[in-house]
């Protein structure tokens, strides 16, 4: 063990008994979040009883002997880039960013260059929480490639501690709250609603995510904001209680909505483009992503306890599509008698 490495161990007494291991861990050492638990015992670094665990699911029984091993932070591999931001708002602790579409968060395989990350390594010279990982450095959640919007990010491992619990609460007990607008094909038979369906991964598609029995729970309710082009499209607000990959993606596609542009799971609505008057369907086109937008944030100041709200206009290409679907009717079918 290196001077860096710390060696964990402790003894679950009966009060803790059937706590799930990641948990019962982050409960112990309060200077590790769960989250960070979870990859140490993904990783092999856990052991109960003697043996090797790499489920933090597992239920820790009376008596046993839980050692970890806690490796020395490793510095983050993905190279700081002198990337355009834009910030909403910076402190010593956070810093929230509207991030445009079509930058990833965070390094993965086929982008590891040009992502947020990369851009706040710059921006934010060092000063960037750790518990995320080498790749994911005070990253606390994430929006999609393309989708555009609010994320706010921890600048030290406190502030990172603490918004990922208010992350885990999803708004349930403290004031955490995530708004996205989003356009869909057609119109919610209710105003407002809940989509309340398990979601996995898609078995015939690993980049896709599928509502499926068994599946991780994830809620997501919804409100109509307006209707377009004689009901063929409308704009939700959609929150979310839960933060599941995809989530609102699928969920609207399960409901028969999905949003408009989007290629995983509204491709057999494309055809419904040609009912569009010819300046919507343009914007469309030009838009080019699925139509979603993290519009409102809201939570509490991770060291002050002050509640801080944001929230982003729609980006300038999702903003024309909307303003192309108020000014034009439906167009008329392209098809025509024989």
């Amino acid at each position: 063990m290196s001077p860096q490495e710390r060696l964990l161990n402790y003894t679950v007494d009966a009060a803790e008994t059937g706590q799930r291991l990641d948990a019962f861990l982050a409960g112990r050492e309060k200077g590790v979040s769960r989250t960070r638990f979870k990859t140490l015992i993904k990783e092999g670094h856990v052991r109960v009883g003697g043996r090797k665990l790499d489920e933090p699911g597992y239920r820790v029984k009376p008596d046993e002997a839980v050692k970890v091993r806690l490796p020395a932070p490793e510095e983050a591999v993905p190279a700081p880039e002198p990337i355009a931001l834009d910030v909403v708002y910076e402190d010593a602790d956070i810093i929230v960013v509207d991030k445009p579409a079509g930058m990833v968060v965070h390094p993965a395989p086929g982008a590891y260059e040009g992502t947020l990350v990369n851009a706040l390594l710059h921006h934010c010279a060092g000063s960037l929480s750790g518990i995320g990982g080498v790749k994911r450095p005070g990253i606390v959640h994430r929006l999609d490639r393309e989708t555009s919007g609010l994320l706010v990010v921890a600048k030290n491992d406190a502030a990172h501690q603490a918004l990922a619990a208010q992350f885990a609460d999803h708004g349930r007990t403290g004031p955490l709250q995530r708004e996205y607008a989003a356009l869909v094909w057609g119109v919610p038979s209710l105003p407002a609603g809940t989509v309340e369906a398990p979601l996995d991964r898609d078995p015939k598609n690993r980049e896709k995510r599928a509502v499926r029995p068994g599946g991780r729970h994830a809620l997501t309710h919804y409100r109509l904001k307006e209707r377009f082009a004689g009901d063929l499209v409308s704009l939700l607000a959609c929150r979310l209680e839960t933060g599941r990959t995809h989530q609102i993606r699928v969920h609207l596609a399960h409901i028969g909505h999905p949003l408009l542009g989007d290629p995983l799971y509204g491709a057999g609505f494309q055809s419904k483009t040609a009912r569009l008057a010819a300046p919507a369907a343009a914007a469309l086109q030009r838009l080019g992503r699925q139509a979603l937008h993290a519009r409102l944030l809201v939570f509490a100041h991770p060291k002050s306890g002050e509640i801080m709200r944001f929230e982003s206009p729609l980006q300038a290409d999702m903003a024309a599509l909307v303003e192309a679907l108020r000014a034009a009717p439906p167009a008329a079918s392209r098809r025509t008698k024989a």
